[in-house]
């Protein structure tokens, strides 16, 4: 089997199978998921809302982490890796503040509430669209790529004060829901697919990253191979 054949066959596969994922996922959610008393239909944007918070924090972690280990190691993958982390986590956190405002419009009846958890969410997701617009769109000398890596280390431990932020500052957010069984179920099912979307999206990001680097360098090498 070529190599050619073999990246097609690990693209096609996690691809198909986050495609069936979305659709029973939506399953679970609008068919087998029992109807909650208190806020009705609305309630089922929970399922995700709240795993997409889970891998959004979870991207920004990996970006700290591959950014400390490339101001350690000065080694590019570990950049190259934080960029594509970014930009996975970044989307899950459009999902997250796009899915926010629709349960607080039928929980509090407005879309926004400077609340310490919403407020404490947005700064982190502005913090990361930071370090992605200075990483993409700064050039790509050292000096970019150090400071962007700064950002993100100093810019994960924003997660905690989210987690915190209901009970610390006692915020109308909801906190430690209690589920029925099947509302369990719903839930972790739906985890498991976001995260095969999360892992393939951030393994293709990553794969067009390094191979943009690579393209990058032979046309370097070429242009001096011309003069």
């Amino acid at each position: 089997m070529s190599s050619k054949s073999v990246f097609r066959l690990s693209f096609m596969v996690p691809f198909v199978l986050g495609l069936i994922g979305i659709f029973f996922a939506h399953y679970l959610v609008f068919i087998y998921a029992p109807m909650e008393s208190t806020m009705g239909a609305a309630q089922r944007i929970f399922y995700f809302h709240l795993p997409s918070a889970w891998l959004c924090y979870l991207g920004f972690i990996f970006c700290a982490v591959s950014s400390l280990l490339y101001l350690a190691k000065q080694d590019k993958k570990y950049d190259l890796f934080a960029l594509a982390s970014a930009e996975v986590a970044l989307m899950f956190g459009v999902i997250v503040l796009t899915t926010g405002p629709l349960w607080a419009k039928a929980a509090w009846g407005v879309w926004w509430k400077w609340e310490p958890r919403l407020t404490t969410m947005a700064l982190l997701f502005l913090l990361f669209s930071a370090y992605w617009v200075i990483r993409s769109f700064g050039g790509e000398s050292g000096a970019v790529k150090k400071f962007a890596a700064i950002l993100a280390i100093f810019g994960a431990p924003n997660i905690f004060f989210v987690h915190i932020a209901v009970t610390r500052w006692r915020g109308d957010h909801p906190n430690n829901i209690q589920l029925e069984p099947e509302m369990r179920v719903v839930l972790y099912s739906s985890l498991l697919i976001f995260i095969l979307i999360f892992s393939n999206l951030l393994r293709l990001r990553y794969r067009v990253h390094a191979q943009t680097k690579q393209l990058s360098l032979l046309s370097a090498k070429l242009n001096r191979i011309a003069k």
